[in-house]
């Protein structure tokens, strides 16, 4: 196999893997939407007798206005959006705990957005995306089940898209999903995405402490691989469009595609555990440096 094959196996078709799942899904506020937020309503000043004495500012500056998002603490916002979004919570916890710095650039991204209830998906999305990109190789150093929840939580998420859309499950196999298409789905299966999210900062804490050192893959592992994706019916075609990126011509359907892609991932998972783990290992690696 040669090395071309092997990055963009590890890099294409893997890309939905490890702590970003294509989760580099960023869903546009409305001020990068260039939607200004809803003015403050207007409030009409209280009536006062006449012969008390009428203050020197004007009736607007001496009424209170409702407290505007950037008037509240990005903490507070993010406690509040946390609370219609349950799910989102541990892995906010865990990031706290382990990367404060990371925590803090959650906020300041909040602190940025609208703060619109559906902002916490995207949000929760960008947050993993950065930690992917500092702290991610350090997954690969993680014990197997960390390792294997990381892969096991992924392929929960595509067979969701799968059940709802098969275009956005072709999509997000390959990492290009939409970013609004991916926060809406996000938005329906937070249980889901929230465990991925988890999965994959849970591995990094883990391969932090245990630094477990493993092997490259080797040309037999791949191979291994490719035998093991035959045996359960994918054509060469289909294989190579899996490993490859060799789309044939014509395309296969977008349905076909997203079952492939399922196959691909239960294939993986049903290998020996050796081979097995030194993709994972080197999957999470590469991604991380992408």
């Amino acid at each position: 196999m040669s090395l071309e094959r092997i990055l963009f196996y590890l890099t294409g078709a893997f890309v939905l893997a490890c702590i970003g799942v294509a989760i580099l899904l960023v869903g546009p506020t409305k001020q990068e939407s260039g939607v200004a937020p809803p003015a403050a309503p207007a409030v009409a000043p209280e009536q006062t007798p006449a012969a008390e004495e009428q203050p020197t500012t004007s009736p607007e500056a001496a009424v209170p206005t409702p407290a505007t998002p950037s008037a509240i603490s990005p903490q507070k916002r993010l406690d509040a959006m946390v609370a219609g979004a349950p799910e989102y919570g541990p892995f906010l916890k865990r990031l706290r705990e382990n990367f404060p710095a990371e925590y803090a650039a959650t906020l300041e991204d909040l602190n940025a957005s609208s703060g619109d209830p559906e902002t916490i998906d995207s949000l929760i999305s960008e947050a993993v995306r950065k930690l992917r990109r500092a702290r991610g190789a350090e997954a690969a150093h993680a014990e197997s089940a960390a390792l294997a929840k990381v892969f096991e939580a992924q392929a929960a998420v595509l067979r969701a898209i799968a059940e709802r859309d098969a275009k956005l499950c072709v999509a997000f196999l390959y990492g290009g999903a939409d970013l609004g298409d991916f926060s809406r789905f996000a938005a329906t299966r937070r249980p889901l995405v929230a465990d991925m999210a988890l999965a994959g900062l849970e591995a990094i804490v883990n391969g932090r402490a245990k630094h477990v050192e493993r092997a490259k893959p080797t040309d037999d592992d791949f191979k291994t691989l490719e035998t093991a994706l035959a045996a359960r019916g994918l054509g060469p075609d289909m294989i190579d469009a899996l490993l490859d990126g060799k789309m044939p011509e014509p395309p296969p359907e977008d349905q076909r595609m997203c079952a492939a892609g399922q196959t691909y991932l239960d294939t993986l998972k049903a290998l020996p555990a050796e081979p097995r783990l030194r993709i994972y290992g080197l999957a999470i690696e590469l991604m991380a440096r992408s």
